[in-house]
């Protein structure tokens, strides 16, 4: 039977132990046991003590075991903060399971339009205002609502340089639009241009399963090779689906007769079907797009009135476009009342809606205006609307894919977010201005830099200095990792330094002071260096710098100063920046290590000069030995340059900025996430630069210094020829 601690609730097994107790020992009792009586008398432990240990061993193990608590230390509160976190979410879980239930009962409208708003990713504008198009915020509710509300959905594609983001944007729409059907009860159709007319049997077959991909792909041999592979991913949700196709395209050989010989060209039959009636006039409503001049009115495939084909042309646009327009309005009828229709046709086909000369304009006659919608997807340029004028579309929609170089975000919502704050535009810095202006700057960015303003330290570091204000809107935590690396600097710098000085430490403590000082500028520059920043003023905008030159500014304007940075909003970073950013930063501090190397030993040669000064006989005793200028400047560059810069890059980029945004809302294990890994980076930093010294001879092997010796802030001049200091330290011993 096992005994039983009656207050405390421990249960306890009986021991034991037979571990080869000496005779002359007598077993071991516990004090909160032997006044028990509850407990048995056979419940002994037994503890053997081994043999004493010289003072140098002991002397080894504790720094062993000093060593081996500092690196294990730092990894179980890490533990310890996950396993809080983990235990925290586990009793927050029947709360939330209760939520679904009580969703259940009473059903609301608002968790169905953030389940939409998650489905849209990528960046939508309305372009009907006056002035430069508005970028829609993350409430797309309106902009759904209002599709919902017409009959007909047009999709303006590039023409031109057909592009795969384009078809990923319409299988986007598309889904969310045959979602809210689905909830609507209402039928969804698509309309292609890219499929002639009399090619309705051949995508009715394939819908009902008649036929397979292999089989109407053969319809359409005149496609390039890619085409059909952007087409597919559509077709394919459509059958899976059930949204009924629909072929609107002119067919290809009435399309080829227009533009040879013209509308008289084409047989009777022909002509009554895809030609516009005699009197109805070809481009009709004209001179109601726009008072913009007529060259900006510039339709793709469009000659110059001089040439000899330009009325033709023309002829093949008016007959494409009417009878589009006549397959989109008996596809209207078949929906019934309810129905939607997706069109996806080319951009100059539906450009200025009802109000232009394309099929909105023509379908206009038999429906309401506000019945039709025109998107223009992922457009080239943006154009700014004046008073008058009408709006080249509805909306803008560009994909997620696509960088956004102006106007990126919801200006309405930039606002709000600044009268909340009670600030105005021109009490902000220059560049946040400057980003402003452009619509670089998120509603987010601006809400973080009003919350470091509310510490007064912070506030000042942000309106001063730029490069602090650049770095704290990227990383909010800026500081923390700058603290963190500069207490791990510090600390292993002195514990290193009374290491090897020993009762010196204080004697000597003008070159301590030296080698701390120095330690913390290195580690400075290698926290800032690597850190991710944002910036919306170009790098030596204001310098002048010759011609020559120009290529390497602009590519300063390019790169990221993190190799692993998130892209930003007016930056499109491809692997080649990221590879420019790893080699630019690591000239930066292989810069910074040459300039902090020869600082190194001008600081310890004169303060060797005072002290000789101060005391000529303890100078004259002192054999010092100097380390190559030139040489440990050269390694120890090099040493920053390659080995720091990728480990740093890494930190900065992959840990404190991508992984460590997962767990944003956790700051004590972000922290502690920082520390673990600064701190592991120092100890793997200093083997790498024990093995650098020892191979280009600047440390002798005999050598063994200490690991807390920090590479980064030790003293990279003197210090690396450990084996010259300590002869020094003999020497003032035996004196």
């Amino acid at each position: 039977m096992k005994p039983h601690h009656a207050q405390r609730g421990i249960t306890f097994r009986s021991l034991n132990l037979h571990h080869a107790t000496p005779l002359n020992r007598r077993p071991f009792h516990p004090p909160e046991i032997q006044h028990r009586r509850d407990f048995p008398r056979h419940l002994r432990f037994s503890v053997r003590c081994g043999d004493a240990r010289t003072e140098s061993d002991s002397s080894s193990e504790a720094t062993r075991r000093r060593r081996r608590d500092v690196l294990v230390t730092p990894l179980l509160v890490l533990g310890a903060s996950v396993l809080r976190s983990a235990v925290a979410r586990a009793d927050e879980k029947p709360q939330e399971s209760t939520a679904p239930q009580s969703a259940a009962e009473a059903p609301s409208a608002v968790p169905k339009a953030e389940e939409k708003e998650e489905v849209i990713t990528s960046r939508i504008y309305d372009a009907t205002v006056i002035g430069e198009p508005l970028a829609v915020g993350k409430d797309k509710r309106k902009v759904l609502e209002k599709l919902m509300s017409g009959r007909i959905v047009y999709l303006g594609e590039a023409e031109q340089v057909p592009t795969r983001d384009d078809k990923e944007l319409e299988l986007q729409i598309l889904k969310i639009l045959q979602k809210r059907c689905a909830e609507e009860e209402r039928p969804i159709s698509l309309a292609l241009e890219a499929f002639p007319s009399n090619l309705q049997e051949q995508l009715n077959q394939y819908m009902s399963g008649r036929i397979d991909e292999e089989s109407l792909r053969s319809y359409v041999t005149h496609w390039p090779p890619e085409r059909w592979q952007e087409y597919e991913p559509l077709l394919t949700y459509c059958r899976d689906n059930g949204v009924r196709l629909v072929a609107c395209g002119l067919p290809l050989q009435v399309q080829r007769t227009v533009q040879a010989e013209g509308i008289r060209g084409l047989p009777k039959a022909d002509r009554k079907k895809y030609a516009p009636p005699a009197g109805s006039g070809f481009i009709s409503g004209f001179t109601s797009i726009s008072r913009r001049a007529s060259i900006d009115i510039k339709l793709p495939n469009q000659s110059t009135p001089f040439e000899s084909s330009s009325y033709f042309s023309t002829q093949a646009r008016v007959v494409e476009e009417y009878a589009m327009s006549q397959t989109i309005l008996q596809a209207v009828a078949d929906d019934g009342n309810t129905g939607l229709l997706l069109v996806v046709t080319g951009a100059t086909h539906v450009m200025y809606g009802s109000r232009g000369t394309g099929v909105p304009a023509r379908i206009s006659r038999k429906m309401q205006k506000k019945n039709q919608i025109v998107i223009l997807l992922d457009p080239e340029r943006q154009q700014i609307r004046r008073e008058g004028e009408v709006p080249i579309a509805d909306f803008l929609w560009y994909s997620a894919a696509r960088p956004c170089s102006r106007n990126c975000f919801d200006r309405a919502e930039i606002s709000r977010v600044m009268s909340a704050a009670g600030r105005r535009r021109e009490a902000l810095p220059q560049d946040l201005q400057q980003g402003l202006d452009l619509g670089l700057v998120s509603p987010e960015m601006l809400q973080n830099f009003f919350d470091l303003e509310q510490y007064p330290f912070i506030s000042e570091l942000t309106h001063r200095f730029q490069g602090f204000r650049e770095r704290l809107l990227a990383d909010p935590k800026f500081l923390h990792r700058l603290a963190i690396e500069e207490a791990i600097s510090i600390t292993t710098t002195l514990l290193a330094q009374y290491e090897r000085r020993k009762e010196n430490f204080f004697e000597e403590i003008d070159y301590v002071i030296t080698d701390t000082f120095r330690g913390i500028v290195v580690d400075f520059f290698t926290v800032w260096l690597p850190a991710p920043t944002i910036s919306f003023l170009p790098v030596t905008n204001d310098v002048d710098v010759p011609e020559s030159m120009e290529a390497f500014k602009g590519l300063l304007n390019s790169i990221p100063d993190n190799a692993f940075q998130k892209s930003l909003a007016g930056k499109d970073w491809g692997l080649s920046h990221r590879v420019a950013s790893v080699i630019i930063g690591g000239f930066k501090l292989a810069g910074v290590g040459f300039i902090s190397s020869i600082g190194a030993v001008a600081s310890s040669n004169i303060l060797f000069g005072v002290r000789k000064i101060l005391n000529p006989s303890l100078a004259t005793e002192l054999r010092n030995k100097r380390s190559p200028i030139l040489k440990t400047a050269l390694v120890y560059s090099s040493f920053l340059g390659i080995s720091a810069n990728l480990r740093y890059q890494i930190i900065a980029g992959v840990v404190e900025h991508r992984i460590s945004d997962q767990f944003s809302d956790q700051t004590l294990l972000v922290n502690m996430l920082s520390f673990v890994a600064r701190t592991i980076n120092s100890f793997w930093g200093t083997q790498q630069w024990i093995d650098l010294a020892r191979f280009t001879g600047l440390q002798a092997r005999t050598t063994e210094p200490d690991p807390l010796l920090k590479p980064e802030s030790s003293n990279a001049a003197v210090g690396c020829n450990i084996a010259a200091d300590d002869t020094n330290i003999d020497e003032i011993k035996n004196q």
